[in-house]
């Protein structure tokens, strides 16, 4: 009993050793597990959840950056200089005076899945999709040619090559075609064939966030191979990519927060390598920047328009209900009102107070970086509370005892502004809110979640004012779903989708055909000097007209962390535009 029980206590002795031994090893091992892990992805924040997987249907920015890892289109712009490169297509040539494009694809594409991919995945994309008037596409609305709004003729030469035939010379045509993503024929066929009791696609329904995600096959650097609504978006590395072994990269990780207060604290802590940086918060980083191993880069004045905008829908819906209440629709149809409100903006307190000084008005819809930017002649609507007050009196307005405003008839100036509530629209907003008051207009300010905005500006129409953002680039075309009287985005007086009646009551005013006549002339010019000419009058009209009140332009400014190498970020690029260059290092 006794030679047992020693030897009971040895093995106990030795299980237990073995047991600790094994415990550090463990933890050593998954310490270096998670270590390699970091090492080898790099996590960035999106400020709201992603709406869909199909790079058709995309109306946010935040299923943008997702997207547009997972797709690419046959030319790709350069994020340093803004010029075209070759992408799916290895060239294109110009043909009969401008009036054809003939791409030549490179050798041997693939899908993520290993399929080849071909000219009948260019035809099939532009012809059964973007083309399709049952698939509501902003993309359709920036590749339409000239005052009739055709599309190009597409045809399959063999199968890498394909010719497009323009019925007029279209000067952004490389940029804007060149540059949609291709989707997969042998996926998504069917889903155009596939129709519900009304006639409408499958394929509107297909590649959302509750897909499958093996389901969704893509042509870019990354395929999605994990998401968790609410939390994180995972993106490895596409083995059938056309520059494979590059990107260097193997994963992206996008962290889904609540706010940019969330993305701040997250990037403090580690967890984010790459922080856009907001104006607010530019000191609390700056002093750390080289105790916590990151830079921030500042990537000049960025390319995307801020603006609040009028609804200048006289429509009325299915139940004959006006889009806009009739008393505060004549208050907006009234010229005088919305300059009397661009007026009363204190642009400048916003640059002040928000960004920290790091920005500036913004008087132009078109960027300081194109080169299509007119930068003298514009008016400015400096903050003018006398101005603004005698350009309301002009108009009939008037002030009661207690300062308030109010119309010709009596009645009280108050309306809503609605917003998102993630980004720096609830700050700006607030700032609104106080300047009207100066003027003795009364604001509902309303953020509302991402969703909820969109629906409103596009199905219910039922808002009064609204303060968005729209990312910009460089070519004046691309925002032509904006000022297109019939396009996509055009919200401040929206008509009805192609499969809908016209709203009855809806009026297009002269200024604003003549902005959407202005982009089409600009896109049929091919000499640059006159196109700058063109665009030209064309800010001079919105700026006159003020549909949008354009605010403010904020500088790029980007932290990431010293162990991303390569890094060079632009406003035109963003963060991460060189891709292909970029390497992680411990």
């Amino acid at each position: 009993m006794r030679i047992a029980t020693k030897i009971t206590k040895f093995n106990s002795k030795i299980s237990l050793l073995f047991f600790l031994i094994l415990l550090v090893c463990s933890l050593f091992l998954i310490g270096c597990g998670k270590s390699e892990v970091v090492k080898q992805r790099l996590a960035l924040a999106l400020e709201a959840d992603i709406k869909t997987l199909n790079p058709v249907l995309i109306t946010d920015a935040y299923s943008s950056s997702v997207v547009g890892l997972m797709f690419t289109g046959m030319v790709g712009q350069n994020g340093k200089t803004g010029e075209l490169e070759p992408e799916l297509a290895e060239k294109w040539e110009f043909q009969n005076q401008g009036k054809e494009v003939v791409f030549t694809l490179r050798k041997n594409l693939k899908w993520s899945d290993g399929k080849p991919l071909t000219a009948d995945d260019v035809v099939f994309t532009f012809e059964d999709v973007i083309y399709n008037p049952k698939i509501p596409s902003s993309s359709r609305d920036v590749i339409r040619i000239g005052k009739e709004k055709k599309l190009a003729k597409i045809e399959k030469l063999d199968d890498l090559h394909i010719r497009f035939t323009l019925p007029e010379p279209f000067a952004p045509f490389l940029r804007n075609v060149g540059g949609m993503s291709i989707l997969p024929k042998h996926i998504l066929a069917q889903s155009i064939k596939t129709t519900d009791a009304k006639g409408v696609p499958q394929f509107l329904t297909t590649w959302g966030i509750s897909t499958p995600l093996n389901q969704i096959v893509g042509n870019g650097a990354y395929i999605i191979s994990q998401y968790r609504p609410g939390e994180r978006v995972v993106l490895q590395r596409n083995p059938f990519y056309y520059k494979n072994p590059q990107p260097y990269i193997p994963r992206f990780i996008y962290q889904i927060v609540s706010s940019p207060d969330a993305a701040l604290l997250r990037f403090r802590s580690g967890d984010l390598d790459v922080l856009g940086v907001r104006g607010e918060d530019f000191q609390l980083i700056k002093r750390t920047e080289k105790r916590d191993r990151y830079t921030i880069f500042n990537g000049g004045a960025d390319t995307g328009q801020s603006f609040m905008m009028f609804n200048l829908n006289l429509g009325k819906g299915e139940d004959g209900k006006p889009f806009v209440d009739p008393i505060k629709a004549a208050w907006f149809q009234d010229l005088r009102f919305r300059q009397a409100i661009a007026y009363g903006i204190n642009r400048q307190a916003m640059i002040d107070s928000f960004y920290r000084g790091l920005g500036k008005p913004q008087n132009s819809p078109i960027p300081e970086l194109s080169p299509y930017f007119r930068s003298s002649g514009l008016p400015e609507y400096d903050y003018n509370l006398e101005k603004a007050k005698e350009l309301l009196k002009s108009a009939g307005f008037k002030y009661n005892a207690q300062n308030r405003l109010e119309d010709a008839k009596g009645n009280a100036v108050r309306f809503s502004l609605i917003t998102g509530t993630g980004g720096r629209g609830v700050f700006l907003g607030a700032q609104i809110k106080t300047d009207l008051e100066k003027i003795g207009i009364p604001i509902d300010f309303n953020p509302v979640e991402f969703g909820t905005l969109i629906d409103r500006l596009d199905n219910s129409k039922q808002w009064d004012t609204a303060m968005l953002g729209f990312t910009g680039g460089i070519e004046p075309h691309g925002s032509f779903n904006l000022w297109s009287v019939e396009g996509e985005n055009h919200m401040f007086n929206k008509g009805a989708n192609p499969d809908q009646k016209p709203y009855p009551g809806r009026t297009v005013a002269d200024w604003e055909q003549q902005i959407n006549d202005l982009m089409i002339e600009g896109s049929q010019e091919l000499d640059e000097t006159k196109r700058k000419q063109i665009y030209g009058e064309f800010q001079l009209l919105v700026r006159e007209q003020l549909p949008l009140i354009h605010l403010i332009t904020p500088l790029y400014l980007v932290a990431i962390r010293d162990r991303l190498q390569g890094a060079a970020p632009t406003a035109i690029g963003k963060a991460i535009w060189n891709l292909d260059e970029l390497k992680l290092i411990d």
